[in-house]
Formats: C-alpha cells, structure tokens, sequence
C-alpha cells in the first residue's frame, strides 16, 4: 500500500499526458483514518466513470460493536451511512471541470427500501467500506490533475470523515434508526408467532406518489383497521402499536373500482421489505416468503409440474414437466404458483386484474355447459382451499368481479374509499356454506397432490453462458431482467424486485452459479437455498473478482432468484 502523498506525486507526474496515463494511478493508498482504493480507471472521459472505494478502520469509525454484528441493525447503518453519502457526492459532482464524464462523483442512490447494498458495507467489527464512481477529469483527452486532485484530496476527505465515522451523526438519528430496525424485526418474528400472513398498521399510508414513485402520496388517508381485524403489540422501541392482522388461511379483499384493493396489496407485496422512516410503510410487514402471483402471456416455462391445475390437453402435452417458450396466461400462472410452492412460499400474492381468468374460476353456468372431463384447467379457486388446509399456503386475493371465491374464504375484506371493513359476517349470511366441485371435493385430505416434487428440475447452462474469450458479458436491464451473453431472463413482471442493484446482483449470481452449482444436478430450490447460506456467510464477497467488489448490487430475495431461474432462456433443463 501506498501513502496519499505517493498517490499526489504520482498524479502531478501526468498532468497534460494522455488519458490512458490516467491507469497508472490504479491501487490503494492510505489516507490516515482511510483507506482510498482506485480499483478501475475509465478508458476515456467519455466512458463509464472509474470504480473506487474507501475502507475506514473499526477504531477510526467507532461503530457500535452490537449494532453490526446484527444483520438487521447492520443493513440499516449501512442503508444510513449510504444515504448520506450518495447525496454529499451528487453535491460536488460535476464541481471539478473537463469534457464528457469530468467531475461526477456518485454512489448507490436507495430508494424507499432498506436493501443489503455493495455500495456500503459495515463488517461485523466495525470496518466501513463504501464503493463509489467518479469521473477522472480530462481536457479532450489530456488528463487534468488538478482537476482529480479536488475531487480526491479536497472533496473526499471531508465526505467520508462525514459519513463513516459514528461521530460526525447525531445520537439521536442513529438511535432512531436502530431502534426502527429493532422494532421491524420483532414485528416479523410476531407473524410466525401469531399465525399471520402480514400486519398493517394503523396510520400507514399506503398510497405512493404515482405509477413511478415509491414515496407515498401527500393527503393519502391514513390506513385504520377494521375492529374485527385488530390487534395490538409492544414494540420494543415505539411501544404499543395497533393494525390489522392479515390471518394465515384465505383473505378476500373486496370492494368497488378505484377503492383502495390494489394499493392495500401492492403494501403487503413490498411489505416483504423493511422501510425508512417517512415511508408510510414502515410497520407494514409480509411473510418473507411471500410471492405475488399473476399471469405473464409469453414466459418461458421449464419443466414444471402443472398437472396440479393443467392436465389431459388435447394434444397429450405432459403437464407433469411442462416446458413452453410462450405460455399462455393459465400456463403462465400455473407456473408461477408451482415455481413458488418449490421455493418454500408459504404466502401467494393476487390480483384478480392481473390473473388469468379461466386460471381463477369456472362459474356454475360454464361448468353445466363444459364439464370438467372436458376441461382441462382445474381452477385456482377449487384449490386454493387444499393449499392452505393440505399444505399451508396461505393465499391473499384481490377479487373485484366474481364471488366465486366467497365460500372458500376465511376473512373477507371490503375497501370503501380507501377504508378497509370486515365483511366476513355480512357474507356468510349471503352466501351459502362451502360446497366444493365434484373435482375439487374428490382432492380434499390429498396432501401428497399439493407438493410438487422437489428433485424434477435441474438447471445447467446452455450454450449462450458459454465463456468467450475467458468472459461471458451481461447486461443489466434494470428491474426489467438481463442478459447474460445471447440468453435473457425476462423479469418485467417480477413485480417485487425493487432496484436495478438488485437485478445486478442476480445477474453476478448467475455467472458464479453457471461456473459451479448450476450443473444438471442440483434442483431450483436446493439452488437458491444454497445461495443464501452462502451470502449469509461471506454477504457481497463471494461476487468479488481478485478480492474487488463492485459497488452496483443489492441483495434480492431467493423468492426473486428462484423466479429468474425459471424465467431464464438461456439454460438446459432436465
């Protein structure tokens, strides 16, 4: 390692060079209380900025022991400290004058969400790490070194001694984030504890700012939950909280156009993360293993078991290892739910809008007319009953037009003008008791018929994940899917993956599993458990490449991995 002295030396000995002299800086150099690591230096101006990264001491940052040796209160610090950062860069950037890139500064810019991010990194002893890009500054082509040394020597010191370091933040902003982290933490371990899918708590504001706006909508009328729905918990740090209590079991949630149905889902499928303060959301938790089920006309589909919903077709097509490059909405969907089933979900996701509709129900008239030795689709309404009863799969549905699924239901939830209202009651006097179809009935207490088998598919790569010239490039579409060489796993409608960082990471996961796991062997659900041990154990550092990070990922869910798995046209199955 080098001193920050031999770094100026070094970069007042290229001044007016030509750019490429600018790769001579590459290495680490100690600045005292931090480390400043140059880890890639950018072609030209005009190219994509240069890849840095600062490492400051645990005896330099003096961060709390017990708070990063937590997982939870350890993200949250990061999330924190990388906030602050992210906003001092984009301050300065553009500061320190040149052509093209010149002068910008930036870092991960979080969103609503509290993500894990490479872009900030506390170890478990306290080491804060934070990666970064900037732009070396250049006239035409002609390096600028003075120009680089503001922005190193005058602008960094001062961020970094201003977010890395415990003592330049408030006690109190600290606390309070700790202690939200603490208190969303215990409110996820009360789900399992109560039996609950999700809990939403009074005063949440649920609607967000637009269509392409996470932040909640100013006015928007605080949530309150229906009496019968209620309960009350003490947060280890707020206190006592009240909300409602989504049940494990089958919840309906009803009501006229423009009500509020959507918007109350749309909370719980985002609810599988924690949120800032501010959010609206932030005491509005979802089972972890939640997944928002919906039709996707046009997936590819790989090997799945389908015959729980889809068999005897026309064409004798075996439903009992599906494959398709364009499915339809029923094959789509059908997928979607036996592809969470094999991850473990023990919580579906829908919205009566966004499902296909002979996937969901056959009313009595369509079944008089077509009888079911004549149709092939069994209906998700004469199974979601046995999915919980038979295997635990809990499911919340968004119903607006059929009340096919009333009789199957345990809690049905009306939304009037944004106010929820329990209408269980008002419902059963209405409807009569459950009374199943002839297939539906004949399956009830077959527990076996609601576990797919967990060995049938096993991934490898295909010829697109070939390496070329010793690397196979991918490309990041952001929360629309990658590419990975010729191969794309479409996730435009993986509607709970919540940042581009984190389609970059399952992007990175795919190239480490296609050199290793992904052989043929090992099923999707061993895959991603797999994964997740792994991260548990070394977090972002089993992406690095000659011990460098990038600073560009985000952790997903292994839901969100298993579901680009499947989605993925660039693999082998068997």
């Amino acid at each position: 390692m080098q001193t920050k002295n031999e770094l100026l030396r070094a970069l007042r000995s290229i001044d007016h060079r030509g750019y490429p002299a600018y790769k001579s800086l590459r290495g680490s150099y100690d600045f005292g209380n931090y480390v400043l690591h140059i880890v890639h230096v950018q072609g030209d101006p005009f190219a994509s900025p240069s890849e840095l990264a600062v490492t400051v001491k645990a005896r330099d940052a003096q961060w709390p022991a017990a708070f990063c040796s937590r997982y939870e209160t350890r993200v949250a610090l990061q999330d924190m400290i990388l906030r602050r950062f992210s906003s001092r860069l984009r301050e300065v950037s553009g500061k320190a004058g040149g052509s093209g890139k010149s002068g910008n500064m930036s870092a991960s810019r979080p969103g609503q969400e509290i993500l894990d991010r490479s872009a900030c990194q506390l170890g478990g002893d306290g080491d804060v790490t934070l990666r970064f890009y900037a732009g070396f500054p250049a006239a035409g082509r002609t390096v600028l070194a003075g120009e680089l040394e503001k922005m190193l020597f005058h602008f960094l010191p001062d961020i970094v001694r201003d977010t890395a370091v415990a003592d330049a933040w408030q006690e109190k902003i600290i606390r309070d984030v700790i202690n939200l982290a603490e208190d969303q933490a215990f409110l996820r371990s009360e789900l399992d504890r109560l039996s609950l899918c999700a809990f939403v708590a009074d005063g949440a504001v649920l609607p967000r700012e637009s269509g392409i706006s996470q932040k909640p909508l100013k006015d928007a009328l605080p949530f309150r939950s229906p009496e019968e729905d209620r309960i009350t918990l003490n947060l280890p740090h707020h206190g006592t909280i009240s909300g409602m209590a989504v049940k494990r079991g089958i919840t309906l949630i009803i009501g006229g156009g423009y009500h509020g149905k959507s918007t109350l889902l749309k909370a719980l499928e985002r609810g599988v993360y924690n949120h800032i303060a501010g959010d609206g959301r932030e005491y509005v938790v979802t089972d972890e293993t939640a997944v928002k089920i919906r039709a996707e006309d046009g997936r590819c589909v790989n090997g799945d078991d389908i015959s729980l919903f889809i068999n005897r077709l026309p064409n004798e097509k075996d439903t009992t290892a599906f494959f398709t490059e364009n499915a339809s909405g029923s094959t789509s969907q059908a997928a979607s739910v036996v592809e969470a089933m094999e991850c473990g979900s023990r919580t579906l996701l829908m919205d009566e809008d966004t499902c296909a509709t002979n996937f969901m129900v056959r009313d009595a008239l369509m079944q008089k007319i077509v009888s079911a030795d004549e149709e092939p689709i069994t209906p998700f309404s004469d199974r979601m009953r046995a999915l919980y009863e038979n295997a635990g799969i809990s499911t919340v549905l968004v119903a607006g037009s059929s009340g096919a699924f009333f009789s199957r239901a345990d809690t049905i939830i009306q939304m009037d003008r944004y106010e929820p209202k329990d209408v269980t009651e008002k419902v059963r006097r209405i409807v009569p008791c459950f009374s199943g179809s002839s297939r539906e009935e004949k399956d009830r207490g077959s527990g076996a018929a609601y576990r797919p088998d967990q060995s049938r598919r096993f991934p490898r790569p295909g010829s697109d994940f070939q390496e070329q010239r010793g690397r196979v490039k991918h490309k990041n579409l952001g929360t629309e899917g990658f590419v990975i060489g010729r191969g794309e796993t479409d996730l435009r409608l993986v509607e709970q993956l919540a940042d581009r960082e984190q389609s970059e990471c399952l992007a990175r996961t795919f190239l480490l599993m296609a050199k290793g796991d992904m052989n043929g062997r090992v099923n999707v659900r061993s895959l991603v458990n797999d994964w997740e041990e792994t991260f548990r154990k070394e977090g972002f550092g089993m992406y690095g490449e000659h011990g460098q990070v990038s600073g560009d990922m985000a952790k997903p869910r292994k839901e969100e991995l298993a579901e680009a798995i499947s989605r993925c046209r660039g693999l082998v199955w068997r």
